[in-house]
């Protein structure tokens, strides 16, 4: 009796055992193969300048989408979003870095994978600008690998290649030495785009660009022959794109066209075709509009579940698959020390870019991309310096931003013709501009809210941007709405919200009276005064700035100055001490009366991740060398 029991309990395990297998069985694999820092510059993608050969031959099997958008324009804010099916802007995660909490009770896509027996293996970078939920992979390392999953086991496997990264295309510039060597691509056959000016080094890092993409392609080469050699291409879905636009500025970090389009070549295996998207053809091209919010539920459509309602994205592939949308979304956040708030929206043919912060410039001072001083950015600033520059050159340094930018890409690709102020083309700016309006009302934006009155909230942006008494915001919205777009008729509206009793309306209210310039500033002297003393340091920084930048009371002016040089040599907060040194940095010569103090200023304030430590040492850096102090060495 007791071997009868044994016997059968053995055949009820083995029997679960084995239907668990087939269910698995019944799952497709799924590979990504990832690269940085590039646009669709790629033979399969009609660049004839590109040599790609192993890309082109895979998308002849495959399927190439003609236009899809990362979602920022530098990759860890991209990843936030990539891999949540969450916005960047709505969970928090827009600022590059963020380091904010992911969103409670919610999880990265391949963790639901793992929930029905996919082993999940990531080699490549995580910084996913977010705290990392618990159990989204088996395995996470440059060692990781799906050859080491159970026999049978389906698998989601990502690889990612930095080869192509921005910082090896600055190599070619880094030296004389590196000029001389000589380079798969010809400088002097890359065709530039309008925007960047003729010059030795942005042809040399332009031929650096096209010689890494080849460099990627032949990993991904690899990669495909690898799962061919292990038996494993009719039973994998694979997919090959780039995390964002190409590495040069202006294309990276700018959320146009040229920044956030990348190249999308996915496979489908005859085994799986019935769960590719509904236009896919071997060999063929799709004009559906994707974005990397839609990859996350379509990850799981595929696999067959159902995506959670709070996924922000529509599935383009699998079960789920939605019908095609007709806009995509992109957004800046601070890059780095630098501050912006941009968004943007596409539908495949014109580009909708909504400038909340247009007192600065796209191009700002930013560390990382000019202190190499033989880069391309810095000999394009050198030219705009001296006014060597034509106005489609120039757009990239000049201030301030129009407040809205409109391009057709049809007849404009290098988007340097502004179409916000055309007559002809109202009809559309207007449907662009709502859309973005709705979008940004939909996922309850946080990028609104000053960092420092984030990190006070000791919340997840998300959960508190989507907690309408904690974040009312309409009202938020509606202010920097009006704060940004510079109508002086909307000058006594901002007064009233500055007594609002909301902290981030009152900062958006004291905001758009600087971004108004000199006679708004004049006309509310004493509510920016009163503001100084304000419950919050970003609203009393805001003051302070417009009333340095533009006050004409002087004993008022020093006032502000004097609290802004307070402020910013703070201990304990970092984000007080970033917008701070913003200000001053930006009141240039304003600012005179202090620069023998500057040499002696610390700059080292407290920081909730060890990411933000060299930010305030960067801005100080830009303030000293306006002055001619000199300048230590800084990360």
């Amino acid at each position: 009796m007791k071997l009868l029991s044994f016997f059968l309990i053995s055949t009820m395990f083995l029997n679960a055992q084995h239907q668990d297998t087939m269910k698995q069985a019944t799952k497709p694999n799924i590979l990504w193969i990832v690269s940085e820092d590039h646009g669709p510059h790629m033979g399969a993608y009609g660049d004839t300048f590109a040599t790609t050969p192993n890309i082109d031959k895979f998308a002849k099997k495959g399927m190439c989408f003609n236009y899809a958008w990362s979602s920022a324009p530098v990759c860890a804010p991209a990843r936030t979003t990539l891999w949540s099916g969450i916005s960047g802007p709505s969970s928090g995660g827009e600022h590059m870095r963020s380091m904010s909490p992911y969103p409670t009770e919610k999880n990265m896509f391949p963790k639901y994978l793992r929930d029905i027996g996919y082993y999940c293996s990531g080699n490549g970078k995580e910084d996913y600008n977010l705290s990392t939920p618990k159990g989204v992979w088996d395995e996470s390392s440059n060692r990781a690998h799906y050859n080491k999953r159970k026999p049978g086991q389906p698998f989601f496997a990502y690889f990612n290649n930095t080869q192509s990264h921005e910082g090896h295309i600055h190599d070619i510039t880094r030296t004389a030495k590196n000029k001389r060597k000589p380079s798969l691509h010809d400088p002097a056959k890359v065709k530039l785009p309008k925007y960047h000016p003729d010059c030795e080094a942005m042809r040399l890092e332009w031929a650096a660009y096209y010689n890494s993409i080849t460099v990627v392609d032949s990993i991904a080469g690899k990669r495909l022959a690898e799962l061919a050699e292990a038996g494993l291409e009719d039973n994998t879905i694979v997919f090959y794109f780039a995390d964002h636009g190409g590495g040069l500025a202006r294309n990276k970090r700018w959320p146009n066209n040229a920044g956030l389009q990348v190249p999308v070549v996915v496979y489908f295996p005859e085994k799986w075709k019935h769960l590719a998207p509904k236009e896919y053809k071997a060999g063929g091209r799709s004009d559906r509009l994707i974005s990397f919010v839609d990859f996350a539920p379509t990850m799981l459509s595929i696999a067959g579940i159902e995506p959670p309602k709070w996924m922000q994205g529509h599935p383009f592939a699998g079960d789920y698959q939605t019908e095609e949308q007709p806009l995509v979304y992109g957004f800046r956040g601070r890059m780095d020390e630098r501050s912006d708030l941009v968004r943007s929206v596409s539908n495949g043919r014109y580009v909708y870019l909504r400038n909340y912060m247009p007192q600065f410039s796209q191009g700002q001072r930013l560390e990382s991309q000019i202190r190499l001083p033989f880069s391309s950015t810095a000999a394009w600033k050198k030219l705009y310096d001296q006014g060597k520059l034509n106005k489609a050159q120039s757009l990239f340094w000049d201030t301030p931003k129009a407040p809205e930018e409109l391009y057709d890409l049809k007849n404009d690709p290098d988007e340097v013709n502004n179409l916000a102020k055309s007559k002809a083309h109202q009809d559309i700016l207007k449907k662009m501009r709502k859309a973005q309006q709705d979008y940004a009302l939909a996922i309850r934006d946080v990028g609104f809210i000053p960092e420092h009155e984030r990190f006070n909230t000791n919340m997840a942006p998300y959960d508190f941007g989507h907690n309408e008494k904690l974040y009312p915001f309409e009202r938020i919205f509606s202010t920097a709405e009006i704060a940004s777009f510079m109508n002086p008729d909307d000058v006594c509206e901002l007064q009233k919200r500055m007594t609002d009793e909301n902290i981030i309306v009152r900062y958006w209210a004291t905001m758009g009276m600087m971004m108004h310039g000199k006679k708004a500033v004049s006309k509310s002297k004493k509510a920016l005064k009163k503001a100084l003393s304000d419950t919050s340091d970003d609203v009393k920084i805001a003051a302070a700035w417009a009333l340095v930048k533009y006050g004409d009371d002087p004993e008022t002016s020093k006032e502000a100055l004097v609290l802004l040089s307070e402020l910013a040599q703070r201990k304990d907060n970092v984000f007080v001490v970033m917008s701070a040194l913003t200000a001053l940095d930006d009141c240039g010569i304003k600012t005179a009366s202090l620069k023998h103090e500057f040499a002696n200023w610390s700059t080292t304030p407290e920081a909730p991740n060890k990411r933000y430590a060299a930010y305030p040492q960067r801005l100080m850096k830009s303030i000293l060398l306006r002055y001619g102090i000199p300048v230590k060495n800084v990360k």
